[in-house]
């Protein structure tokens, strides 16, 4: 492939990606706004005109912030790529600092650090403008400045150990290289489901051991009754930051634990924080944690194979306004920019397969809300589903095609049809 093709091939994809996007958002606030008049009526019953309106005001006001942030990450995409951006920092780490492997890292996180400054206005207006105009955030201005310098801080130490691993890798392993990457990529993301529980989660929030005796016996007995073993019940602070309400499971082998957020915890019944609980054994009943690991682990895979292709192309690098020194595609520096181009495109080509794993999530969320339903009574986990609904204004109505792409839980109409057979 030349490199006047692959560049004409880039350009047409992003173009494509974005048009596509920007269109989705639009049927998205059309399709809400059609039906914001009125309740859905499965719905009518439980949840008031007044709460669907705001959950479709709350969502139409994020996807238009949404078409912004589109159009921004093309810009800033075309202006790191063809518009000479890494081009210029590549130039920068030859000429200020010695020793290939400094000289690519540094190329890495100045992208990574510009990316993150120039998309910060962004998620500032997310949760300072909407999420507080709708009476969800909770987040001061000094817990947002302390929760960035906490996540600098976990990147470093955990991140950059990782990269000039990957680095080193790359530069010396010859043609097999990406097994080994990829076999130090496994073992990270397992260290990292052993110690997100005790050591990472803790940095942000406060986890309690469930204090509630009677909801506690409750949860035991389902967990015996399902044949779960835990670490622990634990509930986290999650109201200091937002008004919206979760429960998870978090961590892998004996670090299993249940998190419920104080928020939940507030609004549910106990039968019916028994049948979200159940829905979330579902996922540990089918082994869908395990199924994404692995269906990730493979991905990674063939990603990294195709890398190790494209990385010894002249045209990969200058199709992406990068010029490499002839013969010089086995240095780290130019290593770094193979991988730093790599997965900066790979959204652009592969957007169009995003409807498949969302159908493959979807299908998990259904697959558990089954297994809850044969463990609890159908009705209290639709009627939790609904007040979660409501309470974090999730809309009741969208767009069906919208959702196919972005939507990694079932829709609401089909979700509680689905439960209650209606």
């Amino acid at each position: 492939m030349t490199t006047s093709i692959f560049t004409t091939l880039f350009i047409s994809a992003l173009l494509l990606t974005t048009l596509i996007k920007l269109w989705l958002v639009q049927r998205q606030l059309q399709h809400i706004d059609t039906h914001r008049e009125r309740v859905p009526e499965a719905f009518r019953d439980q949840i008031d005109l007044a709460s669907h309106q705001k959950a479709a005001d709350y969502t139409s006001a994020k996807d238009r912030l949404s078409m912004l942030s589109i159009l921004f990450e093309m810009l800033l995409l075309l202006a790191f790529t063809l518009g000479g951006g890494i081009q210029f920092l590549s130039d920068w780490a030859l000429t200020t600092f010695h020793g290939t492997m400094l000289q690519g890292v540094s190329v890495i996180v100045a992208v990574l650090v510009i990316s993150s400054i120039l998309e910060a206005p962004f998620e500032l207006y997310s949760t300072f403008v909407i999420e507080a105009r709708f009476g969800f955030n909770k987040m001061t201005l000094g817990l947002y400045l302390l929760d960035a310098l906490k996540g600098i801080l976990l990147g470093t130490i955990l991140g950059l150990p990782l990269l000039l691993g990957v680095l080193w890798l790359m530069g010396k392993m010859g043609s097999l290289w990406w097994v080994y990457v990829w076999l130090v990529w496994i073992s990270f993301n397992l260290l990292l489901l052993f110690i997100y529980p005790n050591f990472i989660a803790p940095l942000f929030n406060k986890f309690q051991p469930l204090q509630d005796e009677a909801l506690k016996e409750r949860i035991d007995a389902l967990m015996k009754r399902c044949g779960f073993t835990s670490s622990g019940l634990f509930v986290m602070d999650g109201s200091k930051r937002s008004t919206h309400g979760n429960a998870y499971f978090t961590g892998f082998g004996k670090t299993k634990r249940i998190v419920f957020f104080d928020t939940l915890l507030q609004r549910l019944t106990p039968s019916e924080i028994d049948s979200v609980l159940a829905h979330e054994l579902g996922h540990f009943k089918h082994r869908h944690v395990l199924k994404r690991i692995v269906f990730t682990f493979i991905l990674s895979l063939l990603f990294l194979w195709l890398l190790a292709q494209l990385m010894q192309a002249e045209w990969f690098y200058e199709g992406l306004g990068v010029n490499i020194h002839p013969g010089d595609t086995l240095q780290t520096q130019s290593t770094a920019l193979a991988l730093l181009l790599f997965f900066m495109v790979l959204p652009v080509f592969s957007f169009l397969l995003q409807p498949l794993t969302s159908f493959y999530s979807r299908k998990h969320e259904f697959e558990a809300d089954s297994y809850a339903a044969s463990q609890t009574d159908a009705n209290d986990l639709s009627s939790a589903l609904v007040k979660l609904y409501q309470d974090n204004a999730k809309t009741l109505t969208p767009d069906p095609l919208y959702a196919t792409f972005y939507e990694s839980h079932p829709p609401a109409l089909e979700r509680i049809a689905h439960l209650t057979g209606k």
